[in-house]
C-alpha cells in the first residue's frame, strides 16, 4: 500500500500538473520558454511540486518497512540497512525537489530569471539523477536478496532496473541521456509495487 499510494501522489500530481500548464521544459533548454512556463503556470507547477513531496512520505515508510521485512525473513548482512539507507536517500530527494519546486510559484521569485534558472536546475537534479539513484540502490539492495525470497525472474528484473537507474549518474555529464529518468522511474516504481507484494506474502521456510 505504501509504495501504491507513493506511485499515485507522484504520478497523479504529475498527470494533473501537465493537464493544467503542459509538459515542462528541460532544465537544459531556453531560459525564456522555462521562465515563461514557471510565470504562467504557478498552479501546474505547485500541484507537481507537493505531489513530490507528498509521495516522498509513503516512499520512506516503505524503505522502513522494507528493512524491517528483510531481516524479519533472515536476511542477514547489511542487505536490510542499504535498502533503508537507498529508500530513505530518495524518499529525502523527493521531498527536497517538491520543496524547492514550491518556491518557484512565489511571485517574487518566479520574476527574477537567474533565480529561476538556478531552483529550476536544483528541482531536476535533485528530483530526477539524485532521486532516481537512490531509488536504484533501494532496488538493488531488495533484488539482491529476494534471489532466494522471491521468484528469480522478478529478482533478476530488479536487478536490472537498479543497474538503469544507477546510469542516470551519466545523464549529469551527457545531457542527451536525460530519456534515461522517466523510463528508470517508471521501472524503478512499478517494480518497487511488486516486490512489496511478493515480499509481504514471503515465507522463509518455503524458500
Amino acid at each position: 500500500m505504501l509504495s501504491v499510494a507513493c506511485v499515485g501522489f507522484l504520478f497523479g500530481g504529475l498527470g494533473v500538473g501537465v493537464a493544467l500548464g503542459g509538459v515542462m521544459p528541460l532544465p537544459y533548454g531556453s531560459l525564456a520558454r522555462i521562465q515563461e512556463y514557471v510565470r504562467n503556470n504557478p498552479p501546474a507547477v505547485q500541484v507537481i511540486a507537493v505531489a513530490m513531496f507528498a509521495s516522498s512520505v509513503p516512499l520512506a515508510g516503505y524503505a522502513i518497512v522494507v528493512s524491517a521485512r528483510l531481516r524479519q525473513l533472515g536476511v542477514a548482512g547489511p542487505g536490510p540497512t542499504i535498502a533503508l539507507v537507498g529508500g530513505s536517500l530518495a524518499a529525502g530527494s523527493l521531498a527536497l525537489a517538491g520543496l524547492v519546486g514550491w518556491t518557484l510559484t512565489r511571485p517574487e521569485v518566479s520574476a527574477d530569471a537567474a533565480v529561476v534558472r538556478a531552483l529550476y536546475t536544483l528541482v531536476f537534479l535533485i528530483g530526477g539523477p539524485g532521486h532516481i539513484v537512490a531509488l536504484g540502490v533501494l532496488v538493488a539492495a531488495m533484488a539482491a536478496a529476494g534471489l532466494r525470497l522471491m521468484p528469480k525472474p522478478v529478482a533478476w528484473t530488479g536487478l536490472a532496473v537498479a543497474a538503469l537507474a544507477e546510469s542516470a549518474t551519466a545523464v549529469l555529464a551527457w545531457t542527451q541521456l536525460g530519456v534515461i529518468l522517466p523510463v528508470a522511474r517508471v521501472l524503478a516504481l512499478g517494480w518497487l509495487v511488486v516486490a512489496g507484494a511478493l515480499l509481504s506474502r514471503a515465507d522463509l521456510h518455503a524458500m
